[in-house]
C-alpha cells in the first residue's frame, strides 16, 4: 500500500470550526473575540508590510502587486481587508464550510479572492509561493506545530515575510485565554483552545528557524477591558504575534 501523506490537519478541529462556519461574519456572535482583535492584527500586518515592500499604507491600494496567503482563513475576516488594500490573495482552509461560507461573504462584498479548501501541505507540494504569509491563530490547532511551519515556510518567496499570532502556554493564558474566555465570559465556545497545544514563543521561534526563517519582530497582544479593545503590548504571557523573513536568495 502507498505511504499515506503526512498532514498537520486535526479532523476533530476541523469539525469544530465547520460547525460554527455560520457564525464567522456575525460581530456579536461566537467569533466576536476575532472581529474585536481584528483591528489590531491588521494595523501590524499593514504597518509591516508597507515597510518591508516599502509601500505607503496610506495609499488607497498599498498592497498591489503582492499575493498574499491566509492559511487557515476560517470566513476570510483577514482575506477581505487584504484584498481591499490591493493584494492578491489566496485564503485556504481545511473546512470545505469554512470556505463555502468565506466564498459566499466575498461574492457578497464584491472583494475578489481565491478560495481554496486545502492544507499547506497540498500548497507547498504544489510549489505556491506569497510575498506575505499570514499565519493567524492556526498553530495552536494543528496536529504538528514544527511540520506546519516548515509547510507555511515554504510557502513564503525569498525576501518574503510571514506572521504568526498564537496563544502562550502559560498558567496565565489558562486562567484568562480558556478558563475566562471559554467558560466565565463565553467570549468562545468551550474547547476551542487545549492547552497542550498551546505553543510557547521560544518554540515557535525554534520552529520558524529550523525552517529558514528568521524572526525579526515580536509583539505581545492584550486586552483592555476599559476601552473594550485589543492593543500591542511587551506583555507576551497570553497572545503574541512573531513576524519572521526569509533570507533572499
Amino acid at each position: 500500500m502507498p505511504e499515506a501523506r503526512r498532514t498537520t490537519i486535526d479532523s476533530a478541529e476541523v469539525e469544530r470550526f465547520s460547525a460554527l462556519a455560520q457564525e464567522w461574519w456575525n460581530p456579536n456572535g461566537k467569533f466576536r473575540p476575532l472581529h474585536k482583535f481584528n483591528p489590531v492584527r491588521l494595523a501590524y500586518i499593514r504597518d509591516h508590510v508597507a515597510t518591508r515592500f516599502g509601500r505607503d499604507p496610506r495609499a488607497a491600494k498599498p498592497f498591489s502587486g503582492l499575493r498574499i496567503l491566509d492559511i487557515g482563513c476560517g470566513g476570510g475576516l483577514l482575506c477581505e481587508p487584504m484584498a481591499r488594500l490591493g493584494a492578491e490573495v489566496v485564503g485556504a482552509d481545511a473546512s470545505e464550510t469554512n470556505i463555502e461560507v468565506a466564498k459566499l461573504h466575498a461574492a457578497e462584498s464584491g472583494v475578489t479572492i481565491d478560495y481554496r479548501a486545502t492544507t499547506a501541505e497540498a500548497l507547498a507540494d504544489a510549489g505556491e509561493q506569497f510575498d506575505v504569509v499570514l499565519n493567524m491563530e492556526v498553530v495552536e490547532h494543528v496536529t504538528d506545530v514544527d511540520f506546519f511551519v516548515d509547510k507555511c515556510a515554504d510557502l513564503v518567496k525569498p525576501g518574503g515575510i510571514m506572521f504568526v499570532a498564537t496563544i502562550n502556554r502559560t498558567l496565565k493564558a489558562l486562567g484568562l485565554a480558556i478558563v475566562g474566555a471559554e467558560y466565565v465570559l463565553r467570549w468562545l465556545p468551550r474547547g476551542t483552545h487545549q492547552y497542550g497545544k498551546l505553543v510557547r514563543p521560544e518554540e515557535l521561534e525554534r520552529a520558524l528557524t529550523a525552517a529558514g526563517m528568521g524572526v525579526i519582530d515580536r509583539t505581545g497582544v492584550t486586552y483592555n477591558p476599559l476601552s473594550d479593545r485589543w492593543q500591542r503590548s511587551k506583555d507576551m504571557d497570553v497572545n503574541y504575534m512573531v513576524l519572521a523573513e526569509k533570507t533572499a536568495q
